[in-house]
């Protein structure tokens, strides 16, 4: 994580870097990416998830000048570290969620934030978590950029956090973030994507292609089939570390089918 002339910060985009969270796994991919956006040369950053409590991480998050902390959902990979990089660097944490807030406002859909130099639109994404949110940053190159959370990953699809995430929330969501165009995705986990309305494109075609597969599933289980059954026959090639997030997923479009 930390080389010997200092913490690994990767560049992500014109107004931003990460420092990648030592807290790789089946969910978190490599670990979760902690934001530093800033405009360039600016002594002072917004932070967009601190990550977990990882004292290690979270003083190298506090060593680049942190004035401001945003939180994308209420996820502890996200969130863990952010009351402690509140107290280590007396930064506002703003979040959807109250209870993620420490010194600072909740933060309230199309809110415009203008801090450190840049300019961030929030944006409520629900589907992943009912309190997800994404920011836009208009001015981050040609096309501008998002960091997405966990709506949009770097690699994968994204789990709905049934009964907290729905399906329907999540389609819709997507619709806003198509809308975008061809924006910079900044994830929470996994590398930088190109043209989040590509992305976004293809991650529904991948939602709907499951609905149709649970469908076909309905009629061969019968239509009051359980998750445990359903998963089985939609999912059957997942591992067991991943097999609590597929049931989730299968419920969320269960519901959504018989809504």
């Amino acid at each position: 994580m930390t080389s010997a002339s200092g913490p690994i910060v990767h560049r992500s985009s014109a107004l931003t870097q990460f420092i990648l969270a030592p807290n790789p796994g089946p969910m978190s991919l490599e670990g979760t990416n902690s934001y530093i956006v800033r405009a360039a040369g600016g002594p002072a950053a917004v932070v967009v998830d601190p990550g977990p409590l990882h004292e290690g991480h979270l003083q190298e998050l506090a060593g680049t000048g942190v004035a401001l902390i945003l939180i994308t959902h209420r996820h502890p990979d996200h969130t863990g570290g952010a009351a402690r990089l509140h107290h280590i660097t007396g930064a506002p944490v703003r979040a959807a969620d109250p209870v993620h807030c420490h010194g600072g406002p909740v933060l309230t859909d199309n809110e415009i934030i203008r801090a450190c130099g840049v300019e961030l639109r929030v944006l409520a994404t629900p589907g992943h978590t009912s309190d997800s949110l994404s920011f836009h940053l208009p001015d981050d190159g040609p096309d501008g950029a998002v960091l997405t959370g966990d709506t949009v990953l770097g690699r994968g699809t994204t789990v709905l956090d049934f009964p907290d995430g729905s399906l329907a929330d999540y389609l819709a969501s997507l619709d806003r973030l198509e809308q975008l165009g061809p924006a910079m995705v900044l994830p929470a986990h996994g590398p930088v994507l190109p043209a989040l309305d590509t992305v976004v494109r293809a991650y529904r075609s991948h939602r709907l292609d499951r609905l149709e597969q649970i469908r076909r599933a309905l009629n061969v289980l019968g239509d009051r089939a359980g998750v445990h059954e359903v998963t089985d026959l939609v999912y059957s090639d997942v591992g067991p570390d991943v097999r609590k997030a597929a049931e989730n997923s299968v419920a969320a479009q269960l519901a959504y089918l018989r809504r």
